[in-house]
């Protein structure tokens, strides 16, 4: 804003430069402006005012981001692309099963950014990965509805209480395995009463619907399609299971080396989730081709599916420790772990967390 001021005139030159520092190349986007004239009515004296330059350094040539089989949006309308390409990056994409697979990947560098649940990051920082929360996803109405303890259609099992000694399948350190911990606690049984058999969503359901496994703990896409298709019953979906929900997860190294690169990041996601929480029947016809799932079935997953997100806080990070609380009270996780020791400074936070996320408290 200029106060009693005549023309103000501002030039912006933005400009790419590539630039070698030793063991990586750093790509430079810098906006430049040499000087804006201000003139003062009151003297009738013009003076340059010169306007800040900004440098964004950015030490890759590569984003490499994870995802899972149930697939990306973000991947699938390629918004990351659109708004990295000019700037001279390039984005990989690697698919993984599910969470526990993505973290694995993220631990041994072959990823820097990735999406999952609440559980991975959990175990994966138990395991020593170098990891940081960079955002939270944002819980809505829905929250919940795409995760179920299920059973076959002919199971003679009608309650959840009912599962005690059954086999139960899940993925362990996945998001199932932090739902079935506290949905035993609702009816006063403990893990130990199942009999526990982990295996990736993608290898179970083929097995659940020739009727091998009799308790499926999954989620959409699989528990649509085992819904619709072949009248799989829920026993409890994950509604009000009090989960703090999913995060974006990045490797300590490339977080700290792009604070820019992951604000615009995950300012796009965010981005691309406005967009398809105002456009949901739009989302289902992009992705079910994608998926290869018919039309109708893509639309109950995308109807209750969250696609905003919102930034780290205190009591999102409270919320994540009772969950690694909980594993090592069950003597899951082999210690006690900080969450503390995953997450940046607030100053760092503000550097990477766009106006979109600050305003969720």
């Amino acid at each position: 804003m200029f106060n009693n001021l005549g023309n103000a005139k501002i030039t912006v030159i933005s400009k790419l430069a590539l630039f070698v520092i030793p063991g990586f190349l750093a790509l430079s986007t810098t906006l430049i402006s040499c000087t804006s004239t201000v003139s003062n009515t009151d003297t009738g004296i013009t003076k340059a005012k010169p306007v800040e330059a900004k440098t964004i350094t950015f030490k890759t040539k590569i984003l490499r981001i994870g995802y899972q089989s149930s697939g990306d949006l973000v991947r699938v309308r390629g918004v990351l692309e659109k708004r990295l390409q000019p700037l001279g990056l390039k984005v990989e994409w690697s698919q993984f099963a599910q969470g526990p697979q993505l973290m694995e990947a993220m631990n041994v560098g072959k990823i820097d950014i990735g999406s999952v649940g609440e559980t991975p990051p959990i175990f994966a920082q138990a395991a020593g990965a170098r990891i940081i929360y960079l955002a939270g996803r944002r819980l809505g109405p829905n929250s919940g509805k795409g995760s179920a303890i299920a059973v076959p259609k002919g199971s003679p099992i009608k309650t959840l209480a009912q599962i005690k000694g059954q086999k139960v399948v899940f993925q362990k350190g996945s998001a199932s395995h932090y739902f079935i911990i506290k949905a035993l606690e609702e009816v006063n049984l403990k893990y130990s009463d199942i009999k526990v058999l982990s295996m990736p969503n993608v290898e179970a359901r083929g097995a659940f619907i020739q009727g091998t496994i009799p308790v499926w703990v999954t989620g959409d896409p699989h528990l649509a399609l085992v819904e619709k298709l072949y009248g799989a019953r829920v026993l409890r979906d994950a509604t009000n299971i009090g989960t703090p929900g999913g995060y974006y997860i990045g490797t300590r190294e490339f977080t700290k080396e792009n604070p820019e690169l992951v604000r615009i990041i995950l300012e796009e996601i965010d981005k691309n989730g406005q967009w398809a929480e105002a456009n949901r029947k739009e989302v289902a016809k992009l992705i079910a081709p994608v998926l290869k799932i018919d039309l109708p079935i893509q639309e109950v997953i995308s109807s209750r599916a969250n696609y905003r997100l919102r930034g780290i806080t205190p009591k999102l990070i409270q919320s994540q420790q009772s969950v690694a609380d909980l594993f090592y009270k069950e003597k899951i996780l082999p210690k006690k772990i900080d969450i503390k020791e995953a997450l940046l400074t607030p100053q760092e936070y503000a550097a990477i967390t766009p106006e979109t996320l600050i305003s969720e408290k």
